[in-house]
């Protein structure tokens, strides 16, 4: 039976092993931070912290929609890069 991981296709699942780590992180952290937010909040004058508290926790949350997106999209298409490679190394030593 033949080796048909080669170095091109094992450096990409190396690659796409990372970025899919740091977009698992991102998830982890984003799930974290939105388990303290709360949905509504009835504050008077004398409760601003509190208020002030969950727009910076928004503001983190929203901050990391930018990275997840990227992190998402470029997993998906370093694991199809990947695959595709491996189908068209398959096919043309068959």
């Amino acid at each position: 039976m033949e080796n048909t991981l080669t170095p091109p296709i094992f450096y990409l699942l190396i690659a796409w092993g990372i970025v899919t780590a740091v977009f698992v992180l991102l998830l982890i952290r984003r799930g974290v931070l939105s388990s303290h937010e709360d949905d509504q909040i009835f504050l008077d004058a004398a409760e601003e912290h509190m208020a002030r508290a969950q727009r910076e926790l928004v503001a983190k949350i929203d901050t990391l929609s930018r990275p997840l997106l990227i992190s998402g999209i470029l997993s998906g298409v370093l694991l199809l890069l990947a695959g595709g490679l491996w189908i068209y190394e398959g096919l043309r030593h068959f």
